[in-house]
């Protein structure tokens, strides 16, 4: 009888132990997924800001050869809010 109760009482625990790696192991793959979409999400933004920061010093230099060029042209322009 106590040989019993001891051996019912390790199988449910045992049982309980498996269900317990189990929802761990969903919880595991779950979480592998947000950490890929996560990844996946900082590589565009790293990307766009990537080409954002180029576009912003292609205007830039694209600025600076017009305001070059009006200058050789002796153009009569006002800059606001520049330091030139």
């Amino acid at each position: 009888m106590i040989k019993e109760r001891i051996c019912r009482d390790l199988y449910e625990e045992i049982e309980r132990l498996e269900r317990s790696v189990v929802e761990l192991e969903e919880e595991i793959i779950e979480l592998k997924a947000q950490l890929r979409m996560k990844t996946d999400e900082l590589n565009r933004l790293a990307i766009e800001n990537a080409n954002l920061r180029h576009k912003l010093e292609m205007q830039k230099k694209t600025h600076e050869r017009m305001v070059e060029l009006l200058k050789k042209m002796k153009f009569p322009v006002i800059f606001l809010g520049e330091e030139e």
